[in-house]
């Protein structure tokens, strides 16, 4: 009788460890998961901001070549350079 009460008693033991390691697993998976979308995020808006920066210099230059400021050959080798 008593061994069963030991047996019982272990057993609901193991069973609170098992949950709260599932859960400890649980929270460090949601964390990685939500490091790495911010990680991916922060690339974005990276990428957006460098893009455009891009179309930005390209308008300008653009405003010079219409006004008269830069010649066609002048206006491609900026844009290029910008593009690369």
């Amino acid at each position: 009788m008593i061994t069963n009460i030991i047996y019982f008693a272990v057993f609901l033991i193991l069973a609170f460890v098992l949950s709260i390691a599932v859960k400890a697993i649980t929270r460090g998976v949601e964390a990685k998961q939500i490091i790495k979308e911010e990680k991916n995020s922060e690339f974005d808006n990276h990428e957006e901001n460098k893009n455009s920066k891009v179309v930005l210099q390209i308008k300008e230059l653009k405003d010079l070549y219409d006004k008269g400021v830069l010649n066609e050959e002048e206006f491609q080798k900026a844009k290029d350079k910008i593009l690369k």
